[in-house]
């Protein structure tokens, strides 16, 4: 159990947790965690700590430290509107816009309340915490489409999440570190690259075996297309066990074996960082848990409205559910880690950067990718691992671009120009695409309903 100090806030007054004490009990944070601290506000407590009633007190500091504690709090008003919006009859484009902005400071403050809960669970449970609740938006929102058998906007997400992570976030941090930091060589540990990589081709070659078995049945003349969709559907399931069982490797190797490499750069810059200094327990533990699970509530809320509203959207605004689903809800949906990323690699702290860019894209890769097809098995939906071509082949071509990058453990603003410029063709590519007539998983033929909409039904 960490030190009593923190539960005197559950009591009304507003001790903290000293620096000292912090390391003390072992805390350790992640990149994402770190990141996430440069959009924080620091809370100042003399008007609460003068409030007599001691549960009013509690709740208020609670409330301030939550709430108001971040710089993307002003969005927090985006929540109660989307709510009107829906329930009032407002245009589902609306709902889907408020939605999108209402959680963009609710991933922030997820990540912020699963560092709070880490300094009394341990190093251990507070790292495994923050790897299930690291991209629990794009859990939730892929779980909500598969219940209403929106496969395809399941896997436009996810892969868009990755490609942003690894070209728009990364490339921008480092485009924009090497503006900042031009007359100095940036350096980074390649050793959580090289992990992150591997893990990465892992997930695309499980990604691509289906898409090849499936060219493979078409070209043969004695497979039927039911059972090729059969074969590719199981071949899918088998290889999400596989990178299930990587992923939890990984976490192995994170948080017990080689912790060290994954906390060097917390040793390294925590003398020099301001806001790590700060960084302290500020709320109590059921506290914690209890805002924790209603942040993840209304998270589910939000996702319900997008996939209910997606499609009226890409009607409305002209622009194909694909490039709303692979562009735009990656790039708002995370706004609040991927800025933290780029402030960090501003100053000359890439291993951060690189911590949050390439764990994100290796936690959707080999976490969340895998666990949707399980659920969608679970819950009887047909969900494979082909992407279907154009997004596969980007995905290839992002991971090779990626390693190739960072492959000498030093980077300059060039090299964040190329990641760029790739996520733009990329993005481009799919605006303009009218994605072809494919099977789905029973060997049906999925027509598209719309050349807007870029969906398929069938």
């Amino acid at each position: 159990m960490a030190s009593t100090e923190p539960w005197l806030l559950e009591n009304g007054t507003v001790k903290r947790l000293t620096k000292e004490t912090r390391h003390g009990h072992g805390h350790s944070r992640t990149a994402h965690n770190m990141s996430s601290t440069s959009l924080r506000r620091k809370s100042d407590m003399s008007l609460v700590s003068k409030v007599p009633c001691v549960t009013l007190r509690k709740f208020l500091a609670n409330l301030q430290e939550v709430i108001l504690g971040t710089k993307l709090s002003i969005l927090f008003i985006a929540i109660p509107f989307a709510i009107a919006a829906k329930y009032l009859g407002f245009a589902r484009p609306w709902v889907f816009s408020l939605s999108l902005l209402g959680l963009m400071p609710l991933a922030e403050r997820v990540s912020f309340l699963t560092e709070q809960l880490a300094f009394y669970t341990g190093p251990t449970v507070g790292g495994l915490l923050n790897a299930t609740c690291g991209n629990a938006t794009e859990l939730i929102i892929a779980i909500f489409a598969l219940m209403e058998n929106k496969v395809d906007v399941v896997k436009y997400s996810l892969l868009g999440s990755i490609l942003s992570n690894l070209l728009l976030v990364l490339g921008t941090s480092l485009l924009c570190g090497g503006i900042a930091n031009i007359s100095v060589e940036q350096k980074f540990d390649r050793k959580q690259a090289d992990v992150n990589i591997a893990l990465l081709l892992l997930g695309l070659l499980c990604h691509m075996l289906p898409l090849l078995y499936r060219y493979a049945a078409v070209a043969s003349t004695t497979a039927d297309a039911l059972s090729a969709a059969t074969a590719t559907l199981n071949l899918s399931r088998a290889s999400c066990v596989v990178m299930l069982v990587a992923y939890f490797a990984y976490l192995i190797f994170q948080l017990w074996t080689h912790r060290h490499i994954f906390e060097t750069q917390e040793e390294e810059n925590d003398d020099d960082m301001d806001v790590s200094d700060d960084e302290t327990a500020v709320i109590g533990f059921w506290s914690g848990l209890i805002w924790l699970i209603g942040m993840t509530a209304v998270i589910s809320l939000l996702s319900e409205y997008l996939v209910d509203t997606i499609e009226e959207a890409s009607t409305s605004w002209g622009i194909s559910v694909s490039f709303i689903s692979i562009i735009v809800l990656p790039i708002v949906g995370n706004a609040a880690e991927h800025a933290g990323a780029i402030i960090f690699a501003f100053k000359n702290k890439l291993d951060i950067t690189l911590g949050v860019a390439l764990g994100s894209a290796t936690q959707i890769s080999v976490f969340v990718v895998p666990m949707s097809v399980i659920v969608s098995w679970i819950i009887g939906i047909k969900m494979d691992l082909d992407f279907n071509l154009l997004e596969t082949g980007s995905l290839a071509l992002t991971i090779i671009a990626t390693a190739f990058t960072l492959q000498d453990g030093t980077s300059h603003y060039l090299k964040g120009v190329v990641l760029l410029l790739c996520y733009f063709v990329i993005g481009a590519s799919f605006f303009v695409s009218v994605s072809p007539t494919a099977p789905d998983s029973n060997g049906v033929k999925m027509q598209l309903e719309s050349s807007n909409h870029g969906i398929f039904r069938v």
